[in-house]
């Protein structure tokens, strides 16, 4: 609200310093000649364009090497034959994210899950068991497409989906 208080107060002072001097003693018709009016420049825009922000998020350059200096590494080319497909955000990076509930309820969720979301939960179980020596508790939640797992996972499951062409 502040902000259109202050753009109104500008336009204000844009209009009556636009307006041309009253002179008391001249005729009307001879002010309103004077008047230049409103000029619309094009010429400008290109300085407001370059502020807008773009509509969608650029699709990622080619590199020599993956991984990058970063870690970013993109998908396979052609995707991996299973019956789950893990979808990649908007800005190309995999959907595996830490969430805390509760206060002290460590969680990783993986989410943008497209297919057989039970063969998923079976393979991340198969892989964290070898990986760590037993099984974490898992929660799937079908009408989001969300993966739940009960701890801090979230290296382990993104190198594994890379490693599976995600």
């Amino acid at each position: 609200m502040a902000a259109v208080g202050r753009w109104r107060r500008l336009l204000v002072a844009a209009r009556v310093a636009a307006r041309p001097p009253q002179n008391y003693c001249s005729s009307s018709s001879a002010a309103s000649a004077t008047y230049p009016g409103v000029v619309e420049s094009t010429e400008e825009f290109k300085f407001v364009e370059r502020l807008i922000p773009p509509a969608t998020v650029p699709v990622p350059p080619k590199h020599d090497r993956y991984p990058t200096p970063s870690g970013w590494c993109p998908p396979r080319d052609p995707p991996p034959d299973l019956p789950y497909i893990v979808r990649r955000s908007r800005m190309h990076n995999l959907p595996v994210y830490t969430d805390i509930t509760h206060g002290n309820r460590k969680m990783t969720v993986i989410r943008k899950i497209e297919g057989d979301i039970w063969t998923l939960e079976n393979e991340v179980k198969d892989f964290l068991a070898q990986t760590c020596g037993k099984t974490p508790m898992t929660q799937v939640n079908e009408v989001t497409m969300i993966l739940r797992v009960k701890g801090y996972f979230d290296k382990e499951l993104k190198s594994w989906l890379l490693e599976k062409g995600f």
